[in-house]
């Protein structure tokens, strides 16, 4: 059996039945999509590493909360995507999507959970973000409320309401805010660091990746989307320049840490992975040219993508570091 006939297309709703406690826990963490946890996960650690270096503190409590609230968000979006998609009808159309990582969870679509119940924990969840909040508040002042709304609204308006920023184009601008600028530059702040211009900086690689990976995943779901009104940059744009704009936030990505590297922030060696990763995005940037006639290709496109990310974030984190230590 070949690795693309042994890929599933949807879950398997017979894995997540039952009603006891532990399968509806398995069920609501499934429909968070958690594959994609590293990109809230990584950014908080990320701004966590340089806070440390500018201040020469660490709060492991307030890491904790930053954390729990940013996933919290980044989980709720992902449910309230599900639930925006329904009501377009964008993913019941979906036929080219990759499984589990393009067109949503599948769960509404395989009735492992209705759209009614998909809205409560995503609404839910937010709750929970909103509590973190709270307590990140009581710890840090005012300032955690402002970062906190913008959060909060990002990861809604990019699929609900009457905006809805994923359909405007906008979806990778907004998630390279929510899931980049916005959870670096705040984690770094919590932990004492000024929000300055090579924090900025800093935060943008994170930033560029993350957008990345929204940008290839959403090519599989070109076909869906334009038909129903999500007009994403994919869908706008076409194949050959998705694959020039994806490759150009890579390149961004690194000269960003070059540019830290020569203002003497990060060590010499900073550039050395993020130049490296460029190798592989060249590699996912042709799997995106090559399109959905190749599904195995942009299966393992989207997979290094996710790679670049995660390998990307832990060495600018470990950078900061060693420039903390060292």
């Amino acid at each position: 059996m070949s690795s693309q006939s042994a890929r599933p297309l949807n879950p398997v709703p017979e894995e997540f039945a039952g009603n006891s406690l532990s399968r509806g826990l398995k069920r609501a963490f499934h429909a968070t999509r958690p594959k994609f946890f590293p990109a809230s996960v990584l950014p908080v650690v990320v701004g966590t590493a340089w806070g440390a270096l500018a201040s020469g503190t660490f709060s492991v409590y307030v890491f904790l909360l930053a954390l729990i609230a940013t996933v919290c968000v980044h989980a709720a979006s992902n449910v309230l995507n599900d639930v925006g998609d329904e009501s377009i009808g964008t993913d019941a159309r979906n036929e080219q999507r990759i499984y589990p990582y393009t067109g949503g969870s599948r769960f509404i679509q395989t009735g492992i959970l209705s759209q009614a119940s998909m809205a409560r924990l995503g609404t839910s969840l937010l709750v929970i973000a909103a509590i973190a909040g709270l307590l990140l508040f009581l710890e840090r002042g005012p300032m955690v409320i402002t970062f906190g709304i913008i959060g909060i609204l990002l990861g809604v308006l990019y699929s609900l309401g009457p905006v809805k920023l994923s359909t405007l184009g906008l979806g990778e601008t907004a998630v390279a805010i929510a899931f980049g600028v916005l959870p670096v530059t705040g984690a770094a702040w919590l932990q004492g660091a000024a929000i300055d211009a090579q924090l900025i900086v800093f935060s943008l690689p994170v930033s560029l990746w993350v957008a990345a990976i929204l940008l290839i995943n959403e090519v599989p779901d070109i076909e869906a989307d334009g038909a129903t009104g999500k007009h994403t940059l994919p869908v706008r744009l076409g194949i050959g320049a998705t694959a020039n704009l994806y490759f150009l936030l890579h390149i961004a990505a690194a000269a960003a840490i070059g540019w830290l590297t020569y203002q003497g922030a990060l060590p010499l060696l900073a550039p050395l992975v993020p130049l490296g990763l460029l190798l592989l995005g060249w590699k996912s940037a042709s799997g995106i040219r090559g399109g959905m006639e190749n599904r195995e290709a942009m299966t393992k496109a989207i997979e290094g993508t996710l790679g670049i990310h995660t390998i990307g974030c832990i060495w600018i984190a470990g950078c900061a570091l060693f420039a903390l230590w060292f």
